[in-house]
């Protein structure tokens, strides 16, 4: 799609964001799967929970636009999901392998900071209240994730520092 508007950019944005979410919930249970502190665990099965109802709120965008959500691909979160999942495959189990999964999943969590802030905006200064309300809820479910993640990476950096 030709993108000549601002119409077409939040259906290209919101596409976008679409396949990030679907990607995402994908690589959650193995997240999970290999966390070894059970409240990191928790966070990322609950986040999952999360998501599945961030990729709704999404349909329901579509369907009030009248457009599919599908026919893009979110290139950026395919390449930091690549990342992460070599990164820990890379680090040793334990804690260590558990830090490297929150710095991982807090890079996600700052591109989807950034795209829902952004397509949010859009929404607004097109006069799409609705979408704007329903994308802002999102935006702040991500913020709490990642200071969710801020506090366990603290507590997982603590028990780093006595076990060395």
């Amino acid at each position: 799609m030709k993108v000549d508007s601002m119409d077409k950019m939040l259906v290209s944005e919101l596409k976008d964001l679409y396949s990030a979410e679907n990607q995402i919930t994908k690589a959650l249970p193995k997240m999970a799967k290999a966390a070894s502190n059970s409240q990191l665990r928790s966070a990322f099965e609950q986040h999952l929970k999360e998501t599945e109802e961030q990729i709704q709120r999404l349909e329901q965008i579509f369907e009030m636009i009248g457009e599919s959500p599908r026919g893009k691909t979110c290139d950026g979160m395919k390449g930091l999901l690549e990342e992460g999942s070599q990164t820990m495959q890379e680090a040793e189990e334990g804690p260590v392998r558990d830090v490297v999964m929150i710095a991982a999943a807090q890079r996600i969590e700052h591109y989807e900071m950034a795209a829902y802030g952004t397509v949010r905006t859009y929404a607004e200064r097109m006069d799409k209240p609705q979408i704007a309300k329903l994308l802002e809820m999102t935006f702040e479910e991500e913020k709490n994730t990642d200071q969710k993640l801020t506090q366990l990476s603290e507590k997982v950096h603590s028990e780093l520092k006595r076990a060395a």
